[in-house]
Parts: C-alpha cells; sequence; structure tokens
C-alpha cells in the first residue's frame, strides 16, 4: 500500500520493527472482540497476524507521528461480502489509549480519499457488530449508507449480528467537497 500522511499520522505497511507496538494494542481485551479476534496472548501470535499484514499488502499501519509508535490499524480487504465477488471492506482497529481523539476519524477519511481518488475503487463496504457502538458512530461520520444487518462470520467468536455499510465513490466525493 501507498504511504499516506495527514497531519498527524502516518499511513503505511507494516514493518518487522511494529511488533511490540502491534502485540501492545492487540493484546488488549477492548480491541480485538469488538473486531471479531480474540486478544492476542502473546508476540509470537503478534508475529504470525504481523507477516500475515506484510504479505497481504492491504493493511496501513496507524504510525502516531508525535510518538514514532504503531497504535492501530486500517485495511481495505478484498472479500466475497454478501453474495458479491472480490469487493473492498474496510477493517480498522485503534489502541484503546488512543481513543476519542479523532484519529480513526483522519486515518480512515484519508483511506477513503486514497481508495476513491488514487486506487480506483467505485465503491467500499463497512460493517458493525451490533454491539460495537465507537464503531457505529466512526461509520456515521462518513456518508455510508445502510445496506442491511446480517449474521457475520467472525474470525474467533463465529456467526455475530452485524450491521453493514456501503459507500460509493460518487457519494464520497459529492461529501467531500461539501464539507
Amino acid at each position: 500500500m501507498k504511504k499516506l500522511e495527514t497531519s498527524r499520522l502516518v499511513l503505511r505497511n507494516f514493518e518487522e520493527k511494529d511488533l511490540d507496538d502491534l502485540f501492545e494494542y492487540a493484546r488488549l481485551d477492548t480491541v480485538g472482540p469488538n473486531a471479531g479476534w480474540m486478544p492476542h496472548p502473546d508476540r509470537e501470535h503478534s508475529k504470525q497476524i504481523l507477516n500475515h499484514f506484510i504479505e497481504a499488502n492491504d493493511v496501513f499501519a496507524i504510525e502516531l507521528k508525535s510518538e514514532n509508535k504503531v497504535i492501530g490499524s486500517v485495511g481495505l480487504h478484498k472479500v466475497d461480502l454478501l453474495e458479491k465477488k472480490g469487493v473492498y471492506e474496510l477493517g480498522y482497529v485503534l489502541s484503546t489509549f488512543y481513543e476519542k481523539q479523532g484519529i480513526m476519524t483522519e486515518a480512515v477519511n484519508k483511506v477513503l480519499k486514497f481508495a476513491f481518488t488514487e486506487y480506483g475503487l467505485e465503491e467500499i463496504y463497512v460493517g458493525h457488530f451490533v454491539e460495537n457502538y465507537r464503531s457505529q458512530k466512526l461509520i456515521s461520520r462518513f456518508p455510508f449508507k445502510f445496506l442491511l444487518e446480517h449474521d457475520y462470520e467472525s474470525r474467533d467468536y463465529g456467526k455475530k449480528k452485524s450491521k453493514m455499510y456501503i459507500l460509493t465513490k460518487e457519494d464520497y466525493i459529492n461529501w467531500e467537497g461539501n464539507r
């Protein structure tokens, strides 16, 4: 993925040196379960995930410039979703210690702009588990349109009731131009 920057953040590929930072937030029980995966039990587990991120090349590490530290991630994952093949789903996690600072809003906006204006996507899907109000609040900051509620197969917790949304390039460009 292309390196992106905002005033506070560097969005870049994960690197091997990010292992300790990844483990620090991925081990928290306030992070992974909201995204459908169990907290990382040890550094070895985080190393496997880190290697997957590096290989897949579809996840941005969120590095906070002021601390030179990775505090979360934003991914654009090509998936089969809702009977559609090869669509892109936005996914994100942030260390609990950095919530309520507008960091994820800043990161997601930068990734959406990149996805629609440089990467050439025409639509992006995003979802959240119905009990994840923080994610729902983030999604509501952008012009995503609600599609449906359904059972989503999470990585570690089986099927969970989820809400799914879509954002088209046209809707994003119109929204961005009117801000």
